[in-house]
């Protein structure tokens, strides 16, 4: 399915045109409704295609009459096949890829903005509670975080000493800070507290600290998503502006349908509308403020980098949304394009032509694609091949067992009858009944068949003794009855 519809020749499709076409090909005229098809098939097998006019009202009838056509084939069951056929190859169409989907991009930015209102209020509570006791903490450890690292750590600042210096030292990842918390420790102005309330400080600390770790955590995730999606647009501009970008309008294919004007301005839609309202100066940036760009332009040419960051972010989702596979190529060109127009704006150095740098681009990314596709195409044949030694394994797995069932020895029948006479003979004695000398004859060989070949010499020797034996007693009996 996937094959027809890329238009592409089929191994199936190949075999059924090689085996119902005609040997002279020159002769034969096919009908494709798909001329991408038509044209993989007067490629590879040289038959000579026709697509729409005559073709497309046949193939029309063909579908309309097509249980009639098949025998054994109802009308119900044909438009319920029409109907899963068409589903499948609408499927194919969309190329639902899961690896670049921008929805989880949406989500991660707005829950990372949520964090950190919800991390700074927290850490504001700590600092709070936690500057009653020790007040001087919180000039010397401004940042959030850290602070609520070093509070919990310290606990009660009488119980803080010498000892304690060297894993402040890990926290602040500074000695002379460190030694200032310790001298500060012992001239605090602050009231004393109590265990209870030194357990429940302790304790929402490290809430805040678990949180803020989370919060790191989530940013790596956001990071490697929006490689994987947009890299062009995060090399550009980065990571969490490009994802507020993306989260602002929907979508990365929402994104790229934005034009320049759009991009500049998005985010500060109500700075845009109060200033048509009052016919004042509309905005010149909103987003893309938060990029580094229009910072470390000057006062005058705000307006100017803005308008030309909004245009090369535009060009990059473009390039990430419709491109088969994104690289980060075109963000880096991208990317030094702002740079030497920032440099003309402070220096006026003339910065390179566009389309020089688009073509070293175009160079680069499709020696990029290359290698991607050679590292897929080689992880595909290493899968096959797994695969492959898989099924052979479970295949001799399946030979061996039903060769193992095949050689199963069945009970031999001169086995099982000595069992049976053993078995008869047994219940024959206990019984009382003396069996006739026929029947122990009998007994006495099969017997001797079942016994192994040694035993079976030593018995062969000994009966023409026992023989003599009953000889020399019957005569004896005899010469008795006689005398009787």
């Amino acid at each position: 399915m996937n094959a027809v519809s890329e238009g592409l020749l089929h191994e199936d499709l190949r075999l059924l045109l090689e085996t119902s076409m005609p040997a002279k090909k020159k002769k034969a005229l096919l009908g494709v409704a798909d001329a991408k098809l038509g044209a993989a098939i007067l490629e590879e097998l040289g038959y000579q295609c026709q697509t729409g006019g005559v073709v497309a009202e046949l193939l029309r009838g063909i579908r309309l009459h097509f249980h009639a056509l098949v025998k054994g084939l109802t009308a119900q069951s044909a438009s319920k096949a029409q109907l899963g056929l068409g589903h499948s190859y609408s499927r194919a169409r969309v190329k639902f890829n899961v690896n670049r989907v921008d929805n989880m991009i949406i989500q991660s930015i707005s829950l990372l903005d949520q964090l950190d209102k919800d991390i700074n209020t927290f850490s504001m509570r700590v600092r709070e509670w936690y500057g009653y006791h020790f007040p001087e903490l919180i000039r010397i450890v401004p940042e959030n975080s850290m602070y609520c690292r070093v509070a919990k750590f310290i606990g009660n600042r009488r119980e803080l000493s010498e000892e304690s210096l060297e894993g402040l030292e890990e926290i602040v990842m500074d000695g002379a800070k460190a030694q200032a918390i310790l001298d500060a420790s012992r001239s605090s102005m602050g009231m004393d507290i109590s265990p209870l309330d030194l357990i429940n400080i302790e304790s929402f600390s490290s809430r805040v600290i678990s949180l803020s770790e989370y919060r790191r955590g989530l940013q790596e995730y956001l990071r490697s998503k929006m490689s994987q999606v947009a890299p062009s647009l995060s090399a550009l501009i980065g990571e969490v502006v490009g994802a507020r970008l993306i989260s602002h309008a929907g979508s990365l294919t929402n994104l790229a349908k934005y034009p320049a004007s759009t991009v500049q301005i998005l985010g500060a839609e109500k700075a845009l509308f109060r200033a048509l309202k009052t016919r004042g100066n509309t905005p010149k940036y909103g987003l893309i403020f938060h990029s580094t760009f229009i910072g470390r332009a000057a006062a005058k040419n705000k307006g100017r980098i803005s308008r030309y960051l909004a245009n090369k972010c535009t060009l990059a989702s473009r390039i990430d949304c419709f491109s088969e596979v994104p690289t980060s190529v075109f963000g880096d060109k991208l990317r030094e394009q702002v740079e030497e127009r920032l440099a003309f704006y402070e220096t006026g150095e003339p910065p390179r032509k566009n389309l020089d740098v688009m073509k070293e681009a175009v160079a680069e990314a499709g020696e990029v694609v290359a290698e991607v596709k050679r590292k897929q195409e080689k992880k595909e044949k290493k899968r096959k091949k797994r695969e492959k030694r898989r099924l052979e394994a479970l295949a001799a797995v399946a030979a061996q067992e039903e060769q193992e069932e095949n050689s199963v020895p069945e009970p031999e029948e001169g086995a099982a009858e000595p069992r049976k006479k053993r078995k008869k003979k047994q219940q024959q004695e206990e019984e009382g009944i003396e069996l006739e000398p026929e029947q122990n004859g009998l007994q006495e060989e099969e017997e001797a068949e079942a016994v192994p070949k040694k035993k079976r010499k030593a018995t062969a020797e000994a009966e023409p003794e026992e023989e003599e034996k009953r000889k020399r007693k019957k005569k004896k009996k005899v010469a008795r009855d006689e005398e009787d």
